[in-house]
């Protein structure tokens, strides 16, 4: 239930955006905040997060972060300002980023590595899915009906339910890890102003009428920010990527396409709501409605892909996914040149279900593979964190460069297709040249 609200929390906002302009008195300039701050927060602490759990305790992480999320969640409903709901924005990503992984290594170290794992994972995976694609059916219904405020408001209930869920039937937390160190909050503050200075400094390169400064500026500290959080890294005497991370060279492929599978992904997710509300103007309420067959084809997906991945094995089912979603950026640019209707976007929506049921699936897979009770909270908060920055790094390039100005001549959803599709050509070298450890099924077989 948690990953599902939280999930639903990354999309949930993009249809109501004009609604909440309208009365808080901002512009579509200002609002990317709302989606950006929120996504790059959550997934640039995750693996603090992650490490949080290691060291401290994941049940305790968990009801943290969880409170945490649930306290914003009701600030964002009752902001009466823009900028104390940019505030509130954040503050739920932070909860997201410490409750998350301690979830999610939870679910890993309950089911051994196999196909149980495999399946436990892709009910995981479909959870985030749906909440992500029904996040927009859910803002136009509530925001059509109940208002703005509704979408975030109405996630506070549910999570008292996930709170003593928690206190209920997660054991207690074992004692510290060995020789536990500080933690790396240097390290993670680099990593999230990293992707949020290079998201401002595409964002306002779209933006005629700016300071010519300002975007060389930001996108030099994104270049700096990176850099010292590898100087970081390499000195800490607790980092958040520990050595040992970076000698697994399966784990380390899995995140990096990860990365290139999410931001095709999350570009795809833009995609249909500007060609539905801005191309083709119909309203939140119908828009919401016209992804629901993505939602459909999620559902199916995660009852098909558990099965599949222990025939066909992980890395199959993450190259079938980049495939899948690569077709689905061909579909999405040629519905665009031609100017169809919103059933031609259909094929597209499956294709991206499957794309997502498929790779993602995968990748969590090979990401905590071989994981122990001391790091599976570090694995899978590297594992959220690129699927999570790779979506909203993948939204500020893709979707940034193909719709700014400078661009009027190109189709922007062509150039957008196109940039999303060579990163997963990207990753599917990355994916193919991946190790296949023992513990994948494919293995097992072979």
């Amino acid at each position: 239930m948690l990953q599902f609200f939280i999930a639903v929390d990354v999309t949930v906002v993009n249809i109501a955006l004009p609604s909440i302009g309208a009365e808080l008195g901002v512009g579509g300039h200002a609002l990317t905040w709302v989606v950006v701050g929120y996504t790059v927060t959550g997934g640039g602490l995750l693996m603090l997060g992650g490490r949080l759990g290691d060291l401290l305790g994941r049940r305790r992480t968990l009801l943290v972060g969880t409170g945490l999320f649930g306290a914003a969640s009701l600030l964002a409903g009752l902001a009466p300002t823009f900028a104390l709901l940019v505030v509130a924005r954040l503050l739920q990503g932070a909860g997201e980023a410490i409750a998350l992984p301690a979830a999610m290594a939870t679910i890993v170290l309950l089911f051994p590595e196999g196909p149980r794992r495999s399946r436990a994972l892709g009910v995981w995976a479909a959870v985030a899915s749906c909440g992500l694609v029904l996040g927009f059916v859910l803002s136009g219904v509530v925001t059509a009906h109940l208002g703005w405020r509704w979408i975030f408001l109405i996630s506070v209930p549910f999570v008292l339910v996930v709170l003593l869920a928690a206190l209920l039937l997660v054991e207690h937390d074992r004692s510290p890890a060995p020789g536990a160190a500080p933690l790396d909050v240097p390290g993670a503050l680099l990593l999230t102003a990293c992707p949020l200075l290079l998201a401002y400094g595409v964002v306002e390169a779209g933006e005629p009428g700016g300071p010519v400064w300002v975007v060389p500026a930001a996108l030099a500290g994104a270049v700096l920010a990176g850099a010292a959080f590898a100087r970081v890294e390499a000195r800490s005497r607790n980092p958040l990527l520990p050595p040992a991370f970076f000698a697994d060279r399966t784990r380390v492929a899995a995140n990096l396409t990860t990365v290139l599978l999410s931001g095709a992904l999350s570009t795809s997710f833009l995609l249909f709501t500007f060609y539905l509300q801005d191309r083709l103007g119909l309203g939140p309420l119908a828009a919401g409605v016209t992804m629901l067959p993505l939602a459909v084809a999620l559902i199916a997906a995660s009852v098909l892909v558990p099965r599949l991945l222990a025939g066909w094995g992980a890395r199959a089912c993450v190259l079938a996914g980049l495939g899948f979603t690569g077709a689905a950026m061909a579909v999405i640019a040629l519905v665009a040149r031609w100017e169809a209707g919103p059933v031609a976007l259909v094929p597209a929506m499956l294709l991206v279900a499957a794309g997502m049921g498929f790779g993602l699936v995968g990748l969590q897979y090979l990401a905590v593979s071989g994981v122990t009770g001391y790091d599976a909270g570090a694995a899978a908060g590297v594992q959220r964190a690129a699927d999570q920055l790779g979506g909203s790094g993948g939204v500020a390039v893709y979707v940034g460069i193909g719709f700014a100005p400078a661009l009027h001549g190109a189709d922007p959803f062509l150039v957008a297709a196109l940039l999303a599709g060579v990163g997963l050509l990207a990753g599917a070298v990355v994916a193919g040249r991946m190790p296949v450890p023992d513990a994948d099924p494919q293995a097992r077989e072979a």
